[in-house]
Formats: C-alpha cells, sequence, structure tokens
C-alpha cells in the first residue's frame, strides 16, 4: 500500500536520477520534433499501420530539405496484457517475446527506408523511471487516487469502457467481446480536465486536425469525461506502481509518457526543453480522440507542460474494400508489395518501395480513410511514374544523347515559361506540405511535371535538330532537364531513393545531397559540360499480359422457359454484386482547370473516401456539405483529371441539363446499405 511520504521520497529519488547509458545529445530550438505512435508488438506492420511512420519520416525529410534540423521519434509498446498473453500462447518468456518483436520492427522500417532519430522501448529503463516518477508525483499532488473499479473492459485495444459505450454488449471499436473487471484500482482524475481541454482547444484552433476530427474531441469530451482507471493487478507483466507492488501501471497511462522520456524529461532539462512541445504527433484515428487528444493533453496539463502543437489523427486504410485483419489474412506488407513489382516490372527494389510511400501520399487526402488495391496501385505505377516522370527523363536524355553525346550544354535560360511553372509549383507544394496536404502537394509536382513533357512535344526537338537550330535545340532540352531535376528535389521526401537515381543520370549525384527546397529555383544549376547518365528507364512499364481464351461449352437445354434477354437487363446475381450506400459529404472543392468537377471527402459511417463528381455546374461546394448521397461504393477506381475517384454518387439528369442529387427521404446514417 503506497502513502503519501514513501511517494514523496520516490518522486525526489526518481526525479534526480540521470539515465548514465543514454548519449545526451544537446538539439538547437529549430529542431521540428515529429512523433509516431508506438506500436504494439504483436506483429510485423503492414500497409495500414506502416503508412503513419512512412509519413513521419516524408514530413521528416521534407522539414530538412527546408534545412530545418528535425527529430523523429518512434518504437514499441510492450506492456499490453495481450503481448503477455501471446508470449504465454507460444511459451516463450515475455522479455524474449518482445525483444525479438521489437528488432523485427526495426528490421522494417530499415528495409522501408525510414530513418528514425530515436527507438523507444517501454520496457527500457529510461522509460520505466520516468513513469513511476510522473504516477508518483501525480499521486502526490492528488491527481491520481485510489478507488475500485468496477466496468467493462476490451483486452485487445485496452481500453476501459462505460455501459453506454458498448455496442450490441461488445467493444465500438474492435467489435469484440469485453470482459468485466471489478479490482481496486488508482484513478486518474480526467474528469477535473474538462472545462480546460475545451478551453484549450477553443482558442488553439490548429491544435487538433484535421477539423473534423476535433470536432469528435469536442463532442466525446462534452458528453461528460470520466476518471481513468490507470492500473491494474499485477500478474507478472509491466511497470509496477511506486510503493505498491500488487498493482502494474495501465499500459495507456504508461505509452503515452514515450514522448516525454525518450527525450530527456527529468534527466537530461537541456535536451528536453531543445525538443520539447512536440511540432507533430501523428496517430491513426483510433487512437485519436479517447487517448491522444483527451487523456494525454490532461496529463500534460496535470504535470505543468506545454502541449504539442499538432495532434494529427489520420483515416485507415483497408484492401479491396475490407478492413486489414490478420483473420482475413488481407494484410499486406509494404516490403512484400515492393519486392513482387520489382519481380513484376524489373525496377529496382528500392524505386518500387519509393512507389509504395509515393500511393499512399498521393491516392487519398492524407487525414481520410483510403483503399489500395493491387489495380490502383499499378495504375499510379503505370500513368504517374512511368508515362510521366520516367518520360520526361528518358527521351529528355536520350535527345541529349543523340544531339550532344549525354553532355550538358551551357546555360540557356529556362524558356516556355517553365521558370515560372517551376516556382509556382514549389510554392504550391511547399505551402501544401506545411499544411500536410501531400495530395496536393504531388499534384502540383506533377502538374509541373505534365508541363515539361508538353513543353517538349510543343518545341518539337527533333525538328529543330534537323533544320539546324542548334542553339535553340540545346536550350530545349536544357529546359527539360532543369524540369527534371526540380521534379527529384521537390519528390525527394516522398521518393528518396528515385530522387537520387534521378540525380545520377542527370550527372549531379555528388552535389545533390546538399541540395535544399530552395534550390528548386536556383538559376542556370546545370555546370556546363556535365556528363550525364543512362538513359536507364527508372520505371519500366507494367506490361500487360495476353488474356486467356474462353472456353466455350455447347448450351446446356433449360429446365424452363428462359425470358429474352436483352441489353436492357442484368441478372440479379449481377445486381447483388453492387454496393451502395448512403455517404455523407465532409468536404467539396473544385478540381483545378477543370469546371465541371468538384473533389469530395464523404463517410461512409466506418470509415471515409475521395470521390470526383461532375456536378460542379450545379452545386456549390459550399453548400454541399453535410450533405446525404446515395454512392456506388465497390467501383474500381479511377483517376479522373489527375484526381482518384474511389466510388461514385448516384445523380440524376435536370430538366436544364445538370445534376440533380439523389438522396435518402429521411435522415439515415452514413453507410447505410441500399437494398
Amino acid at each position: 500500500m503506497a502513502n503519501a511520504g514513501h511517494l514523496h521520497i520516490l518522486i525526489q529519488r526518481l526525479s534526480d536520477s540521470v539515465f548514465h547509458d543514454e548519449v545526451k545529445v544537446l538539439m538547437p530550438k529549430d529542431t521540428y520534433y515529429i512523433t509516431t505512435p508506438i506500436y504494439y508488438v504483436n506483429d510485423v506492420p503492414h500497409v495500414g499501420n506502416a503508412y503513419t511512420t512512412i509519413i513521419a519520416d516524408t514530413v521528416s525529410r521534407y522539414h530538412k530539405l527546408k534545412c530545418e534540423k528535425t527529430y523523429l521519434l518512434t518504437g514499441t509498446d510492450e506492456h499490453a496484457v495481450k503481448v503477455a498473453a501471446a508470449a504465454a500462447d507460444k511459451g516463450i518468456p515475455t522479455k524474449d517475446f518482445v525483444d525479438h518483436l521489437a528488432e523485427q520492427f526495426k528490421r522494417v522500417w530499415a528495409s522501408l527506408d525510414v530513418h528514425y532519430d530515436d527507438f523507444i522501448r517501454t520496457t527500457e529503463p529510461r522509460h520505466i523511471q520516468v513513469v513511476q516518477a510522473i504516477f508518483a508525483r501525480l499521486f502526490e499532488q492528488g491527481d491520481i487516487y485510489k478507488g475500485e473499479y468496477q466496468g467493462w473492459y476490451c483486452i485487445p485495444d485496452e481500453t476501459f469502457l462505460a455501459e453506454s459505450e458498448l455496442v450490441d454488449g461488445k467493444c465500438p471499436e474492435c467489435g469484440r467481446q469485453v470482459e468485466w473487471v471489478q479490482e481496486e484500482n488508482y484513478y486518474f482524475k480526467l474528469s477535473a480536465y474538462s472545462d480546460r481541454l475545451l478551453e484549450y482547444i477553443e482558442s488553439h484552433p490548429g491544435f487538433l486536425q484535421p477539423e473534423f476530427r476535433k470536432n469528435e474531441v469536442v463532442s466525446f469530451i462534452k458528453q461528460g469525461l470520466r476518471d481513468v482507471s490507470i492500473t491494474r493487478d499485477n500478474k507478472g507483466w509491466g511497470i509496477t506502481v511506486p510503493g505498491d507492488d500488487s498493482k502494474v501501471i495501465y499500459v495507456w497511462f504508461d505509452a503515452l509518457i514515450n514522448y516525454i522520456s525518450a527525450i530527456g524529461y527529468l534527466s537530461d532539462e537541456e535536451r528536453f526543453n531543445s525538443l520539447w512541445p512536440a511540432d507533430l504527433q501523428l496517430m491513426g484515428k483510433d487512437i485519436f480522440v479517447r487517448f491522444h487528444c483527451t487523456f494525454w493533453p490532461a496529463m500534460l496539463m496535470a504535470l505543468g507542460l506545454e502541449q504539442p502543437k499538432v495532434l494529427f489523427g489520420h483515416g485507415w486504410w483497408s484492401i479491396n474494400g475490407e478492413k486489414i485483419s490478420k483473420s482475413r489474412g488481407n494484410a499486406i506488407s509494404p516490403a512484400k508489395l515492393a519486392e513482387d513489382l520489382a519481380e513484376e516490372s524489373g525496377a529496382s527494389r528500392d524505386v518500387c518501395l519509393d512507389a509504395v510511400r509515393y500511393f499512399l501520399a498521393r491516392e487519398v487526402t492524407f487525414g481520410v480513410d483510403g483503399d489500395f488495391s493491387i489495380a490502383s496501385f499499378k495504375n499510379r505505377f503505370n500513368s504517374d511514374l512511368a508515362n510521366d516522370l520516367g518520360n520526361l527523363l528518358n527521351r529528355t536524355l536520350s535527345m541529349l544523347n543523340k544531339y550532344f553525346d549525354g553532355i550538358i550544354p551551357g546555360p540557356k535560360g529556362l524558356s516556355g515559361g517553365l521558370a515560372q511553372v517551376i516556382a509556382g509549383s514549389a510554392k504550391t507544394a511547399q505551402e501544401t506540405c506545411d499544411k500536410l496536404e501531400f495530395t496536393k502537394a504531388l499534384e502540383a509536382v506533377w502538374q509541373m511535371i505534365g508541363a515539361g513533357n508538353k513543353y517538349v512535344n510543343d518545341q518539337k526537338p527533333w525538328e529543330l535538330e534537323k533544320q539546324g537550330k542548334t542553339d535553340e535545340l540545346a536550350g530545349v532540352l536544357y529546359s527539360a532537364l532543369e524540369v527534371a531535376r526540380a521534379a527529384a528535389i521537390m519528390i525527394s521526401p516522398f521518393m528518396p531513393a528515385t530522387a537520387v537515381e534521378i540525380a545520377r543520370q542527370l550527372g549531379i549525384a555528388d552535389s545533390f545531397a546538399g541540395l535544399k527546397w530552395s534550390d528548386i529555383t536556383a538559376a542556370n544549376p546545370f555546370v556546363p559540360g556535365t556528363k550525364t547518365q543512362g538513359p536507364d528507364p527508372i520505371f519500366p512499364r507494367l506490361g500487360t499480359k495476353k488474356k486467356e481464351a474462353k472456353v466455350v461449352e455447347e448450351p446446356k437445354p433449360a429446365e424452363a422457359p428462359q425470358p429474352e434477354k436483352t441489353e436492357e437487363y442484368i441478372s440479379y446475381d449481377y445486381f447483388s454484386k453492387l454496393k451502395i450506400r448512403i455517404a455523407e459529404i465532409k468536404s467539396a472543392e473544385r478540381v483545378e482547370k477543370a469546371d465541371k468537377l468538384l473533389r469530395l471527402q464523404v463517410s461512409l459511417g466506418d470509415e471515409e473516401r475521395q470521390i470526383v463528381a461532375g456536378i460542379a455546374k450545379s452545386y456549390e461546394p459550399e453548400a454541399l456539405i453535410g450533405r446525404k448521397i446515395v454512392m456506388l461504393t465497390n467501383l474500381e477506381p479511377a483517376k479522373i483529371r489527375g484526381v482518384v475517384s474511389n466510388g461514385m454518387l448516384l445523380a440524376a439528369d435536370g430538366a436544364d441539363g445538370g445534376a440533380v442529387l439523389l438522396q435518402p427521404e429521411a435522415d439515415v446514417p452514413a453507410g447505410t446499405k441500399i437494398k
């Protein structure tokens, strides 16, 4: 049984302790600090949970490109009840089990070209000591008290739940059975921070992102916060409560503290002050509202620490319309995806990994749900990478080899308005990357690439060569090479290996690592006489396999006369394959340079998607937000004017030739199936 006097001594002892085995790295004040959640060590990452870390690595690389120092933290959460259970099932000591899996995570991040600055494990002494010190301090100041807990607990999600939160008696998040827990526990006074949390969120509009998830947090807090049970009975795994070995600290109280224990809280004040508050904390939507936007900020308030600048909860990836699940067997490893693409295309494994990274950043708006399909992934590879970027580089270098022996001519200056195109794309890409709008940033880059390809087509360098216009020919090729160079710099946070390969082929490999974002618009960046390499196709276009001939069988006699079928009819079996649901429009905006198209973010209740609809002449974007629509959800994703549409809304032809949205007569929930 703990007592205040004993805990006071513990606070002093734990706070005064210094982790001598840790290297003290004093960071400057301008360091951009990024965190991922720490991951349960129950399986290696798949496309869904690797997404956060790949994006975090992209953000880190982007800020380094802007000459900012960054610090990226990731790690593993090892004290979960289900982790101990999994180890027991395998007959392995729990510590050995988590040691093995933590190393697997490190290998996976290395294979995905993720460059983190620290990897924190919750079983490390540097973390355990800080957790115990914080627990002791909050107990002494009255933010933690002892009481009896009676209620529901979800073991897979490590979450305490009220009766009102259950759905059909099950966990609202994972849909699995919950267990009734009745035990004496320690509580954190979360309820005491409701008003302060709401006030802080209101006065800091950029704190919780994206905006629609912020609304979920506010609604959750206003429903009434309950004090949180933050201990469990000690069954041999977990961080023990200081002064009370009969209890271990609740995994979420333990895990959230990693963000400050890893950077020197209570052990290296100078280092901690140079990094905290975090500039960006990324996590999936499932742990956004309850834990990171309610429990975590309240803990920081109790400790008197500043809040992170931005907490961002992104959506989930599904696979071909289905939730990623080990039981479904549809979890795709990003590394395996890259290896399969490399085998099929002949591209290098690193380039194919970049294709995965590019797809994840480009396919859907960061923050909403997305659907991953092999078909849409390969389409991006062929269209964006092989046809657009690859084509610009390959044909320009081919003509340079043919006409100038692969040697870059003296600076000719950019023509055809390309200087303005490059500057405009760089400006847009920077503004959108700063706002974590990666889809828009990459769209800006690809508009520049498209302008470069159009410029080559329009100038017809092959005709200039026939006409003997050598200076004009040199100027055209020099300008096209500048577009390729600018593209390499701008895509380097998203596709690092590809950017390096482009630089190698352009003959600027030695200087490329030192280039910064500001160098995108540098005047006359190529040294005259530079010898280029290649061209070596970076993205060999995926071939189309020949279709197998269909075997036509003699028709069997029908048991009964069948009605004659015409093109007007489809079978019931065919119709049953169509998935039509109610969707709610969350945001709407016009597609650039497309008068008829709107880009819509819609909610289907359990997921969110992006679709493109040709209704811009009938509806203003602002008037659509909040409206319910009818949507075909299992239509194969398609790219419309460079924007991916993952579904189709249904509309009728209006009398004036415009569109009339179909919508339910009654207010039914988003996601409702239409029969």
